[in-house]
């Protein structure tokens, strides 16, 4: 029988009376609109901890967008059931007024890490990102958190708060889940017509082509000349496609080392807007 949680209070006091009882706890963060990827996380868990909590909090303040924050999916009830089927524990559903009360005044800067790519695009993205798990983090105390590397930079945000708050718990960071034609799962799917859901597959495609180029000795800026020849010309806005070091995120101009390079992808598909990512090395 699965729990909700609307109120931090309850779910706190609930929490530490398992803890107390030595039960291990899973955290799943999400933003609801649930799909496979964000099930695998939920069944990683569950694996690895004696309870599963997913929280579903669309969160206002990771949104530098108002028109995407107005048209993300909420889903609620058939969340409900999905988490039901894939075994979760509980789940905290909050309201703005419960995470937030009134307009918070702290702010989170990483330094260059939250200021290229994704944060170049969506300034102040990655302090709403910080500022909504560090609350989680505090309110569930979960032995270990779980999130998708679909969004690789958002994790790499993560693990330095984590480091600098000194969160006592493990991040885990489980693969991308992807659609038999390979694009990758996200909420923002659903908001793609049919004919926009068809040309959303060359992110994966321009990332899986990108490697084995790569891979193969062609110089980066070839690749990356290519990669953005494919989507002009499908009259598709691309914002970045990037080589980085999987560790710090700068962004490279030579492969020189294959292990440490990811690749990471933005585009406007319509009006929706997606990422992708893929390693030259899988881990």
């Amino acid at each position: 029988m699965i729990q909700i949680f609307i109120e931090a209070a309850p779910l706190r006091a609930h929490l530490n009376h398992l803890r107390d009882n030595h039960f291990t706890i899973g955290l799943v963060p999400t933003m609801g609109a649930l799909h496979s990827g964000h099930i695998s996380l939920i069944k990683a868990s569950k694996i690895q901890n004696d309870l599963t909590v997913c929280s579903i909090y669309v969160n206002p303040a990771q949104f530098n967008n108002p028109i995407d924050l107005e048209k993300y999916p909420r889903t609620f009830d058939s969340d409900i059931e999905i988490l039901k089927d894939a075994g979760c524990d509980m789940v905290f559903a909050p309201g703005n007024n419960e995470m937030y009360g009134k307009p918070s005044q702290i702010k989170f800067d990483f330094g260059s890490l939250d200021k290229i790519l994704e944060g170049e695009f969506r300034p102040g993205h990655f302090s709403g990102v910080a500022l909504v798990v560090a609350k989680l983090f505090n309110i569930i105390q979960p032995a270990k958190a779980y999130f998708g590397q679909k969004d690789f930079q958002q994790f790499k945000v993560i693990s330095k708060l984590v480091e600098e708050l000194k969160f006592d718990l493990e991040l885990i960071c489980a693969p991308v889940v992807r659609e038999p034609d390979g694009l990758a799962m996200s909420s923002r799917n659903m908001r793609l017509n049919p004919d926009q859901r068809q040309k959303a597959v060359i992110l994966s495609k321009v990332l899986r082509e990108s490697k084995a180029q790569l891979l193969s000795g062609e110089k980066l800026t070839l690749v990356k000349n290519i990669a953005m020849e494919r989507f002009m010309a499908q009259n598709i806005r691309l914002e970045y496609f990037e080589a980085v070091d999987k560790d710090s995120l700068t962004p490279l101009e030579t492969v020189s080392d294959p292990g440490q390079v990811v690749l990471l992808i933005a585009a406007y598909i319509g009006e929706v807007r997606l990422i992708d990512n893929l390693f030259l090395i899988e881990k």
